[in-house]
C-alpha cells in the first residue's frame, strides 16, 4: 500500500471499521492519512486516539483524500455522491463503493464520466487482515488497479472479477462468513452436548475450522479429497457425515446461498 495515499471511509459502519482497523495494523500506513466519517461518529472515537481523523463532514473527507471508500448503505449511495461531487477531482481521485447491488452505471449517473470508479466487496475479516475482497472497475488502468488491489491486499487477499458477478461475490464472501460462523456455532453446540464446556468446545472448533481452511489453501486440495482422508470404512466420521446429508446439510447450505442471492437480485 502506497503510504502517501490519503484515504477516506465515508459512512464508516461495521465493514468500514473493519477496513480501518486492518489498515491501521499495517506498520507502513500513517493513521493521519485516514478520514472516517459517520453521521454520529461517537463509536469511532477510539480511532481518533490512534491518530485517525474522525468526524461527520463528508465534504472535507472527500476533498482531502486520494481514495474515497463509500461504506454507506446502498440506498444512501446516490445522495452521498451528489453531496461530495462538487469537491471531487476525477483526474486525481479513485472512488470505491462497498454497496451491494449498486452498479457502476448507476453511480456514473451522479459522477463525471471520466472518474476512476470501483466496486469492492470485502468481509469483516478485514479487521484481522484476512478478508477476501472481490473487485471490479471502470476507467481503471494498470496503475489504479495495482493501487486498489494493494489497498485490499493489505487487509487480506483480493481478486478481480466481472461486475455481473459482484452480487454473487457478496453472497459467497460477505454473507458467507456468517454461514461459516453459524456452522461453527452448531459444532460448538454439538460439542457441549457430548461433554465439553463451551470454552473448550470453542477452542477445538475454532482451530479445526482454521486448520481445514489452511489445508485447502496450502495444499490446493478439493474438499472431498481431504474428506476421503478422514473417512475410514465403517468409521465414526462417515456415519456423522451421512447423517448430516440425510438431514439435508449440503442442500440447506446451497439453498441458503441461493436465497441470499435472490434477495439481492430482487432488491
Amino acid at each position: 500500500m502506497n503510504t502517501s495515499q490519503k484515504i477516506a471511509i465515508i459512512g464508516c459502519g461495521n465493514l468500514g471499521t473493519s477496513i480501518a482497523n486492518g489498515l491501521l495494523d499495517q506498520k507502513s500506513f500513517h493513521p493521519q492519512h485516514l478520514h472516517v466519517t459517520k453521521r454520529n461518529p461517537a463509536n469511532l472515537l477510539y480511532l481518533q486516539d490512534k491518530g485517525v481523523r474522525v468526524h461527520n463532514d463528508n465534504l472535507i473527507a472527500a476533498q482531502e483524500s486520494d481514495i474515497i471508500i463509500l461504506g454507506v448503505k446502498p440506498y444512501n449511495v446516490t445522495a452521498i455522491l451528489k453531496q461530495i461531487k462538487p469537491v471531487l477531482d476525477p483526474k486525481r481521485q479513485i472512488i470505491i463503493s462497498l454497496a451491494t447491488g449498486i452498479t457502476l452505471e448507476q453511480m456514473y449517473a451522479e459522477l463525471d464520466l471520466t472518474t476512476i470508479l470501483y466496486r469492492a466487496m470485502p468481509n469483516i475479516a478485514a479487521d484481522i487482515n484476512e478478508s477476501i475482497t472481490c473487485i471490479c472497475g471502470r476507467n481503471n488502468e494498470l496503475k489504479s488497479d495495482e493501487l486498489v488491489k494493494s489497498l485490499f491486499n493489505s487487509i487480506g487477499f483480493s481478486i478481480t472479477i466481472d461486475e455481473n458477478l459482484m452480487e454473487a461475490a457478496t453472497v459467497l464472501g460477505a454473507c458467507g462468513i456468517a454461514y461459516v460462523l453459524r456452522f461453527m456455532r452448531a459444532m460448538i453446540q454439538g460439542g457441549i452436548q457430548i461433554g465439553f464446556d463451551a470454552k473448550t468446545a470453542s477452542q477445538i472448533v475454532n482451530q479445526t475450522v482454521k486448520g481445514a481452511a489452511e489445508l485447502m489453501i496450502q495444499k490446493n486440495m478439493h474438499p472431498e479429497e481431504a474428506i476421503d482422508k478422514v473417512t475410514t470404512p465403517k468409521g465414526c466420521t462417515i456415519v456423522g457425515l451421512n447423517e448430516m446429508e440425510h438431514q439435508g446439510f449440503s442442500s440447506a447450505m446451497v439453498r441458503g446461498v441461493l436465497a441470499s442471492y435472490e434477495k439481492i437480485a430482487k432488491d
